[in-house]
């Protein structure tokens, strides 16, 4: 009820622009990244079945991309469905992969998208999506591959110790041909068979969680070794551009040392 009152006065914008104010002149992140949590619990409170919070988190979304790119942030990573979440009720995962379906669908049609020249990547084991899906994707990473201003990196079907375990394969199964020597791995040879190779920035500046939860959740576990970490206290469909702004603003605030 407060916060209704406060959008019919304005105060949401007013501050929205004093904190813009505040921001727009600072170092911005690079790489945001961000888990979407909260959208089951956000239905729950009232009263409705979990695809029902799912489907307006999916709506801010499509905002939340907007907001991140008028900041002037390069690459976005969004942890959209976890291999883990393939657990959850029937019903629930396949209304999670219809949505997916149309907003894949909507990204390819999207001026935004084409406009700014983002480059759109599924992060993940798409093996295990269902093959509508996995059609979408390829075809919206297909119309984005030359596109290089921004990136838009969609991770589902994800998880962050399969990443590390697939990229363990097949750095074994070049060792084993004999075109890479044991001895000559580093981390740059191994970041070269990350999801996130694709990137000129694989490793997020900051990752924001909403929900209230405060861990990672196998999110991006190899890039994420020197993020700045920030957990909200809100549901993913309430987030706001005041979240985000006040997100980096906290981030503007903090000395980054990468364990020097």
């Amino acid at each position: 009820m407060l916060r209704r009152i406060f959008e019919i006065l304005g105060i949401y914008k007013l501050y929205e622009k004093w904190l813009w104010r505040q921001i727009r002149k600072g170092n911005k992140p690079e790489h945001i990244g961000i888990i979407l949590d909260g959208n089951r619990r956000w239905a729950m409170k009232r009263g409705l079945p979990p695809w029902e919070g799912h489907k307006i988190g999916a709506e801010k979304v499509e905002k939340v991309i907007k907001w991140c790119y008028e900041a002037g942030v390069k690459t976005l990573t969004l942890y959209v469905f976890s291999t883990e979440n393939f657990q959850r009720r029937r019903r629930e995962v396949e209304e999670i992969m219809k949505l997916i379906e149309c907003y894949l669908e909507r990204a390819l049609k999207d001026n935004m998208i084409h406009e700014k020249r983002i480059k759109v990547k599924a992060l993940g084991k798409r093996e295990l999506l269902p093959e509508n899906v996995r059609k979408k994707v390829e075809k919206l990473e297909d119309a984005t591959k030359n596109y290089e201003n921004y990136y838009l990196n969609i991770a589902m079907a994800y998880g962050g110790r399969c990443e590390i375990i697939d990229a363990v394969r097949k750095i074994a199964e070049k060792v084993e041909r004999n075109e890479i020597k044991p001895e000559d791995i580093n981390e740059r040879i191994f970041e070269k068979f990350l999801y996130t190779a694709h990137l000129p920035n694989p490793n997020p500046d900051l990752i924001i969680r909403t929900s209230g939860e405060e861990r990672l959740s196998g999110f991006l576990l190899w890039q994420s070794a020197y993020s700045e970490l920030i957990f909200l206290d809100v549901y993913w469909p309430d987030f706001r551009k005041i979240d985000l702004w006040r997100a980096i603003r906290t981030y503007q605030k903090r000395e980054r040392r990468f364990g020097r």
